[in-house]
C-alpha cells in the first residue's frame, strides 16, 4: 500500500481497541464505537471533534483503493452511493449521497473467535449436530453472535472430516484455512450455488439469508443433499422459520426436510434450540369429531425437552402458525365408552404427552386396569398397567422414559399390546 493509504487506514484502525466491536463514523458527528460483547455493549464517543465530509471522503477512497491493492481484501459491493468492503478482518459499509443524505462509514471487527466446545452444548445437541442435523438455521438479532457461532460450527464440521464451504456477502466469517469462502458469482448467489454443487461439499454455511433468492439457493442446495447451515436475522426461532416460509419461499410440507433444527443465539450464547418434523394429524385444538380435517402439520418442538410449542399447517388456503404451549402435539382419543375390555394380543395406538417430569400414555378407558406392552415400531420398550382413566404415567428420567421420548422424536409409531 502507498503511504497515503497507510495514513488513512491507520486513522480507522486507531479507533479500535481490544473491546471494540464496531466503529461508526457519520458526517457532522463525533466518531463513535460499540464497546463490549454481543448483548452487553455501550455506544461511546471517541472524540469531541466532528467528522467532516472531506474527512470521510478521504477515508472512503483509501478503503476502496486499499482493498483493490490487497490480495486478502475484497470489494463485495460497489454502487452509486454505497460500497461494502472486506478489508482484512474489517467489514466496512460505506454510504454517501445519493444513497444516504450524508457520509457514513461503519466498520465491524470480530472481537472473539470461538470453537464449538466454548458454547458448552448439551450432549444431546452435540449428538444431533454430529449425526442428524443437516438443515440448520442459526437465528438471532443483529450483533447477537450468530455468525460467530456459525463459524464455530463450520470449523467443527471441517474437523469431523467433512468438506465445508461458505457462501457470504461480504466474506467476513473467521474460519480456518481449509474452508473456502465463496461470494455471489456475477452478482448471483444461485450461480454460486450451482458451482458449489460441482465442488461436492458436505456442508455449506450460508451467511446471511435475506432475500427470496437466498432462501431459494439454500433450499436447492439442501434438496441436493448438501448439509446446510443458514444464518438469518430473527428475534426468535419461530420467527426464523416463518421467514423461511414467507411468500412461499419454501412450501410448508417441505420445511422439515429443508430445516430440521433451529439454533437461536442471544448475547453470544445458545438460548433456544427447536426441532421440526412433519406429521399427518388433526391439529391441536380441533375436535376429535372433525377427523376428516386431519392434514400435514409441521411440529416445532423444544429440542431439549421435547415439548411441542408450535404447529404450522394450511387451513382454508391460508398458512396457520399456532402456539401450543405446554402441550405435546399428540391428540388424546375420545373416550371409548361402551366397548368391551381389550383382548390379549390386541394392538392399540397410543397417544403420548409429556412434561418436564413425566410421560403420559393414553390408551383408552376400554383398557383400564389391564397390563400392556409398549412398542415403538415393533421394538419392545417396557410393560405397564393402564389406570382407570385409560392412562399410564412414567417418570421422564427413567431408562424407559428416555427410550420412549427418543422414539417419539424419531417419529416412531407407539403401540400398546394387551397381555
Amino acid at each position: 500500500m502507498s503511504d497515503w493509504y497507510d495514513d488513512e487506514i491507520s486513522v480507522l484502525e486507531g479507533y479500535f481497541d481490544e473491546h471494540t466491536m464496531s466503529v461508526h463514523l457519520i458526517e457532522n458527528n463525533p466518531p463513535r464505537a460499540k464497546r463490549g460483547a454481543p448483548g452487553d455493549w455501550t455506544l461511546v464517543d471517541l472524540s469531541d471533534e466532528l467528522l467532516t465530509h472531506d474527512d470521510l471522503d478521504a477515508l472512503a477512497n483509501a478503503i476502496i483503493e486499499s482493498a483493490r491493492n490487497d490480495m486478502y481484501s475484497f470489494i463485495e459491493i460497489e454502487e452509486d452511493g454505497a460500497a461494502v468492503v472486506q478489508l482484512r478482518n474489517l467489514r466496512i459499509a460505506i454510504a454517501m449521497p445519493p444513497f444516504a443524505d450524508k457520509y457514513e462509514i461503519s466498520a465491524i471487527r470480530p472481537i472473539i473467535k470461538l470453537t464449538i466446545e466454548d458454547y458448552h452444548l448439551s450432549p444431546k445437541l452435540m449428538q444431533r449436530l454430529e449425526t442428524r442435523a443437516e438443515g440448520i438455521l442459526v437465528s438471532g438479532s443483529p450483533g447477537s453472535g450468530k455468525s460467530t457461532f456459525a463459524a464455530a460450527l463450520a470449523e467443527f464440521y471441517s474437523s469431523q472430516g467433512n468438506v465445508v464451504k461458505t457462501l457470504e456477502q461480504p466474506r467476513d466469517l473467521q474460519v480456518s484455512e481449509d474452508i473456502v469462502q465463496y461470494s455471489p458469482l456475477d452478482g448471483s448467489m444461485e450461480k454460486a450455488a450451482d458451482i458449489l454443487l460441482l465442488v461436492r461439499p458436505d456442508y455449506v454455511v450460508y451467511d446471511e439469508l435475506r432475500k427470496n433468492s437466498d432462501f431459494q439457493a439454500y433450499s436447492d442446495l439442501r434438496s441436493a443433499g448438501v448439509g446446510m447451515v443458514g444464518v438469518v436475522h430473527a428475534g426468535s426461532a419461530i420467527d426464523a422459520i416463518q421467514r423461511l416460509t414467507h411468500g412461499g419461499r419454501v412450501e410448508l410440507g417441505q420445511v422439515p426436510s429443508t430445516v430440521d433444527t433451529v439454533i437461536h443465539i442471544e448475547a453470544g450464547r445458545v438460548a433456544k434450540v427447536s426441532s421440526l418434523s412433519l406429521k399427518v394429524k388433526l391439529p391441536t385444538g380441533m375436535s376429535s369429531s372433525q377427523r376428516d380435517l386431519a392434514r400435514p402439520v409441521v411440529e416445532v418442538r423444544d429440542f431439549e425437552e421435547g415439548i411441542l410449542e408450535y404447529e404450522m399447517f394450511t387451513f382454508g388456503g391460508e398458512r396457520v402458525v399456532t402456539p401450543v404451549r405446554g402441550e405435546r402435539g399428540f391428540r388424546r382419543p375420545s373416550d371409548q365408552r361402551g366397548y368391551q375390555r381389550g383382548k390379549p394380543g390386541e394392538a392399540v395406538p397410543v397417544s403420548v404427552s409429556y412434561t418436564k417430569k413425566k410421560i403420559t400414555l393414553y390408551v383408552g378407558k376400554k383398557y383400564a386396569k389391564q397390563r400392556v406392552e409398549i412398542y415403538a415400531d415393533n421394538e419392545y420398550l417396557f410393560t405397564t398397567v393402564i389406570g382407570r382413566n385409560g392412562e399410564s404415567s412414567i417418570r421422564i428420567r427413567t431408562k424407559q422414559g428416555k427410550s420412549l421420548i427418543d422414539a417419539v422424536e424419531e417419529g416412531a409409531v407407539i403401540i400398546a399390546k394387551v397381555i
